[in-house]
């Protein structure tokens, strides 16, 4: 598996990250160009979204099969996605 970035007007790949398995979660990327995603062998990554570079992972121990939701409380914006059996929420650093 992989998440590859597409130019829009031109069809052309930009850039690709390669997986050890494919996804089921689903990508989210953020107004400031971070792309989240997670994958079947249980870790939930972060990836600059301009270039692919890898920024952080995490290994939640369970299939990462649900899409990243962001929202914002009292100033801060957080990230969350399910995995196995649990939900995880994470702090972006502002």
């Amino acid at each position: 598996g992989a998440i590859i970035a597409v130019q829009p007007q031109t069809g052309e790949k930009k850039w690709e990250f390669k997986m050890n398995d494919y996804t089921e979660s689903g990508v989210l990327t953020t107004a400031s160009d971070v792309l989240f995603a997670g994958g079947r062998e249980g870790n939930f990554f972060a990836l600059d979204a301009r270039d692919g570079d890898f920024l952080w992972k995490v290994g939640l121990g369970g299939t990462v099969a649900s899409g990243p939701m962001t929202f914002s409380l009292d100033g801060h914006q957080y990230v969350g996605v399910c995995a196995g059996n649990s939900l995880y929420i994470f702090g972006l650093p502002q």
